[in-house]
């Protein structure tokens, strides 16, 4: 594995979870805007605009994405997309910080199985190989594949409810999330040809449109349920996706043979520690000590 794309993906984690902790902690405190009108939705939205810690967030946000670019840019998807599953426990152990609340024995544990569940896998998989590129054809197989699928989960999501629905959903946003990576990949490799190869590539305004589908997608599944019941599927279906699509798209390779044992090994350790790690934020982020100023 390349180093740089290993840390850059780690950073890009970091950076996301700060910006979530930081425009956490700038829109917490305020008072109720009261009213239900077109006004009182603005004053709400705008408020935490005037807190420095908000904008603080909003730089995290543009770090986050440059770190991914680069981490892309220089390594295989079925790295990066794994690696950035460390953005939750990044946003807990800073939102414990920030927040005041002294991380529980339950935490750290959730940190552990995650941390070594994701470096079990990265090891026993060992991704390599691969091209920046790929053709129109495998393009237009899967643009067909993960969009039946995602009508599937939507037209799923639509006819459950509570933690099924949140879920169903998280797994709908994995979709979006892993195409999009694997969108901007395609773009990285038009970087050499200057402004003119990328802006003149399909890829890039798909890249925009996928990713703005996401943010939706995201937004609809946290209102859906808690955390547990969404975030297990959003992490994990975002890391295994991209392996498949780093394979299928760009010819990236990992072992198989007696390697699976401890792959899927590392997959159940990352299970279990993304559940805890959301179960514990699902008991916690209600406390006023943890997430209100």
């Amino acid at each position: 594995m390349n180093a740089l794309t290993v840390v850059t993906a780690l950073l890009s984690a970091l950076s996301n979870a700060t910006s979530l902790v930081l425009q956490r902690h700038a829109s917490a405190g305020y008072e109720l805007v009261p009213g239900q009108g077109a006004r009182s939705t603005v004053k709400r939205l705008l408020l935490p605009l005037t807190r420095l810690m908000w904008w603080g967030g909003a730089t995290a946000t543009i770090l986050s994405a440059a770190f991914q670019v680069i981490a892309l840019d220089s390594g295989a998807l079925s790295v990066v997309q794994p690696l950035l599953a460390s953005e939750l426990l990044f946003s807990l152990l800073l939102g414990a910080l920030v927040f005041h609340h002294r991380p529980s024995g339950a935490l750290w544990r959730a940190f552990v199985m995650l941390a070594a569940g994701l470096a079990l896998f990265l090891v026993s998989a060992s991704p390599s190989g691969g091209s920046d590129t790929s053709s129109a054809a495998r393009w237009l197989a899967v643009g067909v594949v993960l969009a039946g699928v995602l009508a599937a989960l939507v037209l799923i999501a639509l006819r459950v409810h509570g933690t099924l629905r949140a879920t169903v959903l998280g797994s709908a946003t994995a979709v979006c999330f892993a195409a999009t990576a694997a969108l901007i990949k395609e773009v990285t490799a038009r970087f050499s040809g200057g402004a003119e190869a990328v802006l003149t590539s399909w890829h890039i305004y798909a890249a925009a449109a996928v990713g703005l589908l996401s943010m939706l997608f995201l937004q609809w599944t946290l209102r859906a349920g808690s955390l547990t019941g969404s975030q297990p599927a959003l992490t994990l279906g975002d890391a295994v996706l991209s392996i498949a699509l780093g394979v299928f798209l760009f010819g990236e390779s990992i072992e198989l043979g007696w390697h699976i044992l401890p792959e899927l090994i590392g997959v159940g350790m990352m299970g279990y520690g993304v559940f805890g790690l959301t179960a514990i934020h699902g008991e916690t982020s209600g406390a006023a000590d943890w997430d209100e100023t």
